[in-house]
């Protein structure tokens, strides 16, 4: 990612009450996949590889 690139984050669908309950992801270019927890997503909380965010978006949607 160049220094002027900013990540497109996404608020997840299934938020709780107020911004704070909120996940938020961006893909970033390359192989990670940024995850945040709180209304200012720049704090990151993990990166992992877009297969193994794919896996577990598929086990969440499967009830896993």
């Amino acid at each position: 990612m160049t220094a002027n690139a900013r990540p497109d984050w996404r608020k997840s669908s299934y938020c709780g009450p107020g911004e704070d309950a909120c996940v938020y992801v961006a893909a970033a270019p390359g192989t990670l996949v940024r995850v945040a927890d709180r209304a200012d997503p720049a704090h990151l909380v993990m990166a992992t590889t877009h297969a193994a965010w794919a896996d577990f978006v598929r086990s969440v949607k499967a009830g896993g």
